[in-house]
């Protein structure tokens, strides 16, 4: 069978079968098309080989494709191949071919003074500051998602335990503790600004002038806003205030699997990312020392 019929064949397979988007199955259409530029030399289908899939990415490794691409072109001729096997149209083995790994790249965090001063920048004489105030005290004494913050609902607090209840991704709940300070500009928000607020038809927490929650763009640019009044350069977002978090408590000793827990990773190799930051700066600070010597 030719490749181009194969390629067609399996194409209307992706749209009449698998109901693929045209976006989705335009991605797969160009990654075949690039391998076959790059090996002229197949014209049947059962020429595929090792040594082709090889070549390809040879070749786009060399043109500075980025991992995840590459790994994304690989999946596409794998499926192809298990298309055209399960059609009886390849009776060769599918080639395994090892993945390049992706790199580590890892996110933005304040430091502790960089943060601190992001918290002290609110107008706390303004109704809208004592609110921001709270939203990033809580948000960077607890570690939450932007969104388990945003959605944060007066059901989720226990003031008195100084215990956040949220239900994160994959409607998995967890208990966080916020901590004094935190609860001190929350309690201030709650009982100065919102609960003054009559007839508000929600129980999310932290609203806006129009007594409706919060969205996240405009939380974005309530960070950025602060970020750049005192003085921060880091391109940085309301996430970042969760990765400061974890950072900070890996810094003064915590342990992986109880900051696992607080940020509702369900696997810990994603917090482990943290403690390569944290790796980092001591390496930093240990060759800064010897340089001094």
């Amino acid at each position: 069978m030719l490749i181009q019929d194969g390629i067609m064949d399996f194409i209307d397979y992706l749209y009449i079968e698998k109901g693929l988007s045209k976006n989705t199955i335009e991605a797969y259409r160009e990654d075949l098309e690039l391998f076959l530029r790059s090996c002229p030399e197949i014209t049947d289908i059962s020429e595929i080989s090792e040594d082709h899939i090889r070549k390809f990415i040879r070749n786009q490794t060399a043109h500075g494709l980025e991992a995840k691409s590459v790994i994304r072109r690989i999946s596409t001729i794998k499926n192809f191949l298990l298309y055209l096997q399960r059609e009886g149209k390849y009776n060769h083995p599918i080639p395994k071919i090892a993945h390049p790994k992706k790199p580590i790249h890892l996110p933005i965090y304040l430091t502790e003074k960089e943060v601190e001063d992001l918290l002290m920048a609110p107008d706390m004489t303004k109704k809208e500051g004592i609110r921001d105030r709270a939203m990033l005290e809580v948000m960077y004494a607890s570690g939450l998602r932007v969104s388990e913050l945003l959605n944060l609902t007066k059901g989720n607090v226990n003031m008195s335990k100084g215990i956040l209840t949220i239900i994160g991704k994959g409607s998995k709940e967890r208990r966080v503790p916020i901590g004094d300070f935190a609860l001190e500009y929350l309690d201030k928000y709650m009982t100065e600004v919102r609960d003054k607020i009559k007839k508000l038809s929600t129980n999310v927490i932290f609203l806006n002038k129009f007594n409706e929650p919060i969205s996240r763009q405009y939380f974005h640019r309530i960070i950025k806003k602060y970020a750049a009044q005192v003085g921060i350069t880091k391109d940085i977002s309301p996430h970042t205030l969760r990765h400061s978090f974890a950072t900070h408590l890996l810094e003064h000793g915590a342990q992986l699997r109880v900051v696992q827990e607080m940020l509702g990773h369900a696997d810990i190799s994603t917090t482990q990312i943290y403690t390569t930051i944290t790796q980092n700066r001591i390496l930093a600070a240990y060759d800064m020392y010897t340089k001094r010597k």
